[in-house]
C-alpha cells in the first residue's frame, strides 16, 4: 500500500442547475438542520445522471457518482470521456479546486494542477513573477524555484517575453509556460486536462516527452485527460474511461481506448441512423442522409467493405451525385480516403450500396466519415450536399485460417497490409 500515491474513495459531486449553492435558503437551513442532528444530506437522495442529451425532472444533477480508483507512485493514468462525462469535475476535485459532495481524496505529497488557460497566473504580473507565485503557491521556498527557473523558461519558450505582463500572452504562451511551471517546480502529482491541445504541434510532442520523463525518470505521478486517443496511448500506462458521471471502464490503456472509441462509434451496430452528433456545419437544405447500414457481418484483412446509404431528396434534382468519405482509426488519424462515380438521384427516399474493395486495412477498429456531393471527382469541383461525422464504425477481424500468416497480424505492424510477391530470378 505504501505506492499507493493517491486514492479516490466514492466520490461524487452533485449540483442544482441554473442556480449557486443550493438555491434556496430553505434548503441551506435544511441541510444545516439535518447535519446538525448527524443525519444526511436529504438532498443527496434526489437527482439525476448527468445526460446532456436528455431533459431532466430534477434540478439537481450528478456531475460524478460512486466513482473509486487508486493510481500508483509514478503511474500515468489516463482520464477519457465525451465531453460532460465528469471528467474536469473529477481533476478540479483532485485539485482541489472543489470539494466533492460525497467521499474522500487521499493523496501523498503535492499536487500540480493545470486545468485551464492562465490557471494560478494573475495577468498584471510579469512571466516571470507569476513562475515565483505559482512556486509559492506550491510550497516551495524562493530559493528553490530560483534554481529551476532557467530550466522553465528555456523549456517554454517565452524568453523574450518572460518580463512582460502575462495578459499580454497568446493562449498558447501561456499554456506552455504554465506547463512548464508545472512541470519543472517537481510536484509529486501532475494533473493535466485538455488544455495542450492549446499548444503547437511542436509544444504537445516536448509537453508528451516531458511528461514520460517525470513518470519514468523521476518517478512522478501524472493524471492526464485528453480527446487525443494517440497521446493518451503513447503517454498512459492506464485508464478508466467515464460516462454520464460514473466509472464504465477501468484498466490498460489500449483496452480502455478500444472500449471508449467502440462506445462512441457503436461498433458492432449495424444499423446507425444519423443525428446531430453526427452533423457538422454545411450541407444542402434539399440534402439530408438519414442512416447507413452495414451489409457484411464480419470483415477481414483481405475481405471487402459492403454498405448501404439511406438519403433523402426533397426536390427533383438534374446534377448527379458521387459518395466521398475517409476510414479513420480510432485515434482520429485518417488513413485513407475514398471516392465513388457519379450516379443519377431521384426524389425522395435513394438507397445507394458502397463498396469498398480491397480495402488492406489491418486487424482493428474503424470508422466511416460519409459526404454525399454532386458533381463529378474529375471536374475537382464537388459541392458538399450532406456529410455525416463517424458514421459507423467497424472491425476489422483477422483471417480464420490457421495456416495463413496472415491470421497472426500483430496490431504492432501498422493500419495497412500490403500483398506482395517475389520472384526469385536467378
Amino acid at each position: 500500500m505504501r505506492d499507493i500515491i493517491l486514492k479516490a474513495e466514492n466520490i461524487s459531486k452533485q449540483y442544482r442547475l441554473g442556480l449557486i449553492g443550493t438555491g434556496t435558503i430553505s434548503h441551506d437551513l435544511n441541510r444545516w438542520w439535518y447535519r446538525v442532528r448527524g443525519k444526511e444530506d436529504p438532498y443527496l437522495k434526489i437527482g439525476e445522471t448527468n445526460d446532456r442529451s436528455r431533459k431532466g425532472d430534477s434540478d439537481y444533477v450528478w456531475a460524478l457518482k460512486d466513482i473509486n480508483f487508486e493510481v500508483k507512485r509514478g503511474e500515468v493514468l489516463g482520464i477519457i470521456g465525451k465531453n460532460g462525462a465528469g471528467k474536469s469535475t473529477l481533476l478540479k476535485i483532485l485539485s482541489k479546486v472543489t470539494s466533492p459532495t460525497t467521499g474522500e481524496i487521499k493523496t501523498k505529497g503535492r499536487i500540480a494542477s493545470l486545468l485551464e488557460v492562465g490557471t494560478g497566473f494573475h495577468g498584471e504580473m510579469t512571466g516571470r513573477e507569476n513562475i515565483f507565485l505559482n512556486g509559492a503557491i506550491l510550497g516551495m521556498t524562493k530559493k528553490e524555484i530560483a534554481s529551476k527557473i532557467d530550466e522553465i523558461i528555456a523549456f517554454s519558450g517565452c524568453e523574450r517575453y518572460i518580463d512582460t505582463p502575462v495578459k499580454r500572452y497568446s493562449s498558447g504562451m501561456t499554456v506552455r509556460l504554465a506547463f512548464a511551471v508545472a512541470a519543472f517546480l517537481e510536484p509529486e502529482i501532475l494533473v493535466i486536462d485538455e488544455v495542450l491541445a492549446v499548444g503547437d504541434a511542436e509544444f504537445q510532442k516536448k509537453a508528451i516527452g516531458k511528461m514520460q520523463d517525470i513518470s519514468q525518470g523521476e518517478g512522478r505521478t501524472v493524471l492526464f485527460v485528453s480527446h487525443n486517443m494517440a497521446a493518451v496511448k503513447s503517454l498512459c500506462t492506464r485508464a478508466i474511461v467515464l460516462e454520464h458521471g460514473k466509472t464504465v471502464f477501468e484498466g490498460g490503456v489500449d483496452a480502455a481506448v478500444d472500449f471508449y472509441i467502440s462506445e462512441a462509434n457503436t461498433i458492432g451496430k449495424k444499423e446507425v441512423v444519423f443525428d446531430k452528433t453526427h452533423r457538422r456545419s454545411g450541407g444542402h437544405e434539399n440534402f439530408e442522409l438519414i442512416k447507413i447500414v452495414a451489409i457484411k457481418d464480419k470483415t477481414t484483412i483481405r475481405g471487402e467493405l459492403k454498405f448501404d446509404l439511406y438519403f433523402n431528396v426533397k426536390e427533383d434534382y438534374a446534377q448527379n451525385i458521387c459518395i466521398t468519405g475517409s476510414i479513420c482509426g480510432i485515434d482520429d488519424t485518417r488513413i485513407g480516403s475514398f471516392f465513388s462515380s457519379s450516379v443519377k438521384v431521384k426524389r425522395g427516399e435513394n438507397i445507394i450500396e458502397l463498396n469498398i474493395n480491397n480495402h488492406n486495412l489491418s486487424v482493428g477498429v474503424y470508422y466511416l466519415n460519409i459526404a454525399l456531393s454532386s458533381g463529378r471527382i474529375e471536374d475537382s469541383n464537388l459541392e458538399m450536399l450532406d456529410h455525416a461525422y463517424q458514421a459507423i464504425a467497424f472491425e476489422i477481424f483477422q483471417l480464420e485460417s490457421d495456416g495463413d500468416y496472415i491470421s497472426k497480424w500483430n496490431k504492432g505492424w501498422g493500419n495497412l497490409f500490403f500483398p506482395s510477391e517475389i520472384i526469385i530470378k536467378r
